[in-house]
């Protein structure tokens, strides 16, 4: 979710007289995988300068005589077997050039991850409102949000949809001048065409995955499974289970008005919520969910299952407004397990109310993907909506042309889907979801104060931790690598000596310090911090690459370096402060469950004027008592920058 660039989608447009411009979002005069073929390669880091950079973001965790150890065990593994294994590494890549190192390994570490994919992996992004109050009736966002998702996948899949491009100087690069020059650019040479004027196209092989693909769970190691051919809609409502067709034979969308009325009859169905909903398997361990769904297939439930497994994607209705921010985070991160497929790419839910947001798994792509994908369903389905308040459903019968799904159940499906959902209950029971939103100042003061706005909400995250639990710890903050081919994401540390030592002169010290002298703890932060990005952004972290090195060590069946069973190595995986930023204005608020037990799930996003904060815990840590104190320490941070003494 770290990508924070967006795009401006080319105009082009409408009337519905059957196929033609409404079928699509735009038409980009440069093909969408025009790039694709020219991405530059995603760099496997020097061993030394990875080792280095690991030792970095271990010392402000460890007291001097931890830090001997495990510099120690990194040097011997420098000199050593994780030499051999680097330049194993190395040969491996040279010979997978149409890929990445870390595409095996990523892919396989989710999905060979057997803990439930919902609140594990699963993360959220809820739509702003429409600005047009009227149009957030449930049926008419439902129509209109549903419209602009096959407009997209249609726009993708005919190549028409505008290039992911990261344009550093827009004037130069974001013109219609250029595109009509890159285009007949051999795409085998585009990307480099794209580098002369600042601009840097990002790898859009996630995208394919976004519509009809689900992850099937198997023993020991899921499946992602897509077939494109398949016509039809999934839609939740009351647990219960419907599709239709949403393209005919032709390839051509439906009319919007018979999608309105479909949707408006699925509604108005007054059956009853299932007593067994089907849903709540896909909130289980992936071991247990594979032997039930084997369960399901041999009861005779194969082409039920294929419908959902194949659908478009997920639509949920659900039957109640949504109260404030922390009841809109839990319907989005895992709402009512009866009514989701948390296994399906994404899940789009509207509410009564008609707010509207997407809950998607994440073993098959980024935030990058799915930012895209709301930035430009948000934009159609707000500037250009298929259907108005005034509209009527078109007058079709509904009844034939929606299936409601009926699923053969035996007693031991029955008691597995007891069992996940009384799991399911205890656990969603348990995690608790809070938020800020700080009003004193935003990116616009951090940028004229010469100060990164990352960089501040990183340290205000590490000073909380410090001023709650006296303590500093391992810390993730998720940047996209998708500048290169196949590139996944990196991790920054932001827990560095720089923070920590900033960290401690405001919480402990005080009194000891000119507000001078913290300003420019600030700014040494901020640069190391850019510093850090930076580097993530460009394949130069080192957590990819010392967890490719561990996978090559076990696939070769060798017995795990020392390296890796330092405990150092294992506190540093445990990410007590997993953090995610976006910035759209597509989203209102973003977020995800804890990545450990005992810690903080940290969505945030910096604006011009104002810092939202969004944080999930279970019971061993106080997300309220977190937030109030990254709540002080933004206002110390601000207050200093302004040149104001402050208190503790």
């Amino acid at each position: 979710m770290a990508a924070r660039q967006l795009l401006r989608a080319a105009p082009g447009r409408r009337g519905y007289s059957g196929a033609g411009a409404a079928e699509f979002l735009h038409r980009s005069i440069v093909p969408t995988m025009h790039y694709q073929k020219s991405l530059p390669r995603l760099p496997v880091p020097k061993l030394e300068d990875t080792i280095t950079r690991y030792l970095n973001a271990q010392k402000p965790l460890l007291n001097d005589d931890q830090f001997r150890k495990t510099e120690e065990l990194a040097r011997a593994f420098e000199k050593g077997i994780g030499r051999e294994l680097h330049d194993q590494l190395v040969a491996q890549d040279n010979q997978n050039k149409h890929t990445s190192y870390i595409t095996g390994p990523w892919f396989d570490m989710y999905l060979k991850a057997r803990e439930p994919v919902v609140l594990n992996f699963n993360a959220f992004m809820s739509f702003n409102p429409d600005p047009k109050s009227e149009y957030n009736d449930q049926l008419i966002r439902a129509t209109n949000m549903t419209v602009s998702a096959i407009r997209f996948m249609k726009t993708f899949r005919a190549g028409y949809l505008e290039p992911e491009v990261f344009h550093l100087n827009p004037e130069k690069s974001d013109t219609e001048l250029f595109k009509k020059i890159i285009r007949f650019v051999p795409s085998s040479v585009a990307w480099f065409g794209a580098y002369m004027v600042n601009a840097y196209p990002l790898d859009m092989s996630q995208y394919f995955r976004l519509f009809n693909s689900t992850r099937i769970p198997k023993l020991n190691k899921d499946e992602l499974y897509t077939d494109e051919k398949a016509k039809h809609l999934l839609v939740l409502r009351n647990g219960n289970f419907y599709v239709f067709d949403v393209i005919d034979r032709d390839g051509n969308m439906l009319k919007p008005s018979e999608i309105q009325a479909h949707l408006k009859y699925i509604l108005s169905d007054n059956s009853p919520a299932p007593a067994f909903p089907l849903g709540y398997l896909t909130s289980e361990n992936r071991d247990t969910w594979a032997l039930l769904r084997k369960k399901l297939l041999e009861n005779g439930n194969e082409e039920a299952l294929q419908k959902v497994d194949s659908a478009m994607f997920c639509l949920s209705l659900d039957d109640f407004p949504v109260k404030d921010f922390v009841h809109l985070s839990h319907t989005m991160l895992h709402g009512d397990a009866a009514n989701r497929w948390y296994d399906k790419s994404f899940n789009l839910i509207i509410t009564k109310d008609g707010t509207a947001g997407i809950n998607f798994e994440h073993s098959w792509g980024d935030g990058v993907a799915v930012l895209r994908f709301q930035n430009e369903v948000f934009k159609d389905s707000t500037k250009t909506p298929a259907i108005s308040p005034q509209s009527q459903p078109a007058s079709v019968d509904s009844s034939k042309a929606v299936q409601k799904l009926d699923f053969k159940l035996d007693d031991a499906l029955k008691a597995g889907i007891t069992k996940a959902k009384q799991k399911f209950d205890a656990t969603v029971e348990s995690l608790s979801v809070d938020m800020i939103q700080f009003q004193e100042g935003g990116k616009e003061l951090l940028k004229q104060k010469k100060v990164s706005p990352d960089a501040v909400a990183q340290l205000a995250f590490q000073m909380a931790f410090l001023r709650q639990y006296d303590q500093t710890v391992a810390t993730y903050e998720s940047c996209s690598t998708a500048a290169f081919k196949h590139g996944r994401t990196e991790t920054i540390r932001p827990a560095t000596v720089h923070t920590k030592k900033c960290s401690e002169a405001f919480v402990k010290e005080l009194s000891k310090h000119s507000t001078e002298e913290l300003q420019n703890l600030i700014v040494e932060c901020s640069k190391y911090h850019g510093r850090l990005t930076k580097e993530a952004a460009m394949g130069q972290g080192f957590d990819r690459h010392l967890f490719s090195l561990r996978c090559l060590a076990l696939s070769k069946g060798l017995a795990l370096p020392d390296f890796y069973q330092d405990q150092a190595y294992a506190r540093l995986n445990h990410n007590i402060i997993s953090t995610s930023t976006l910035v759209s204005p597509a989203v209102q608020l973003g977020g995800f469950g804890p990545v450990v037990s005992d810690g903080f799930g940290v969505g945030y996003q910096v604006q011009d004027d104002w810092i939202g904060c969004n944080v999930s815990a279970y019971p061993a840590r106080n997300g309220k008592e977190f937030l109030q104190c990254i709540y002080k320490s933004l206002e110390d941070i601000f207050n200093v920058l302004k040149g104001k003494k402050i208190s503790s």
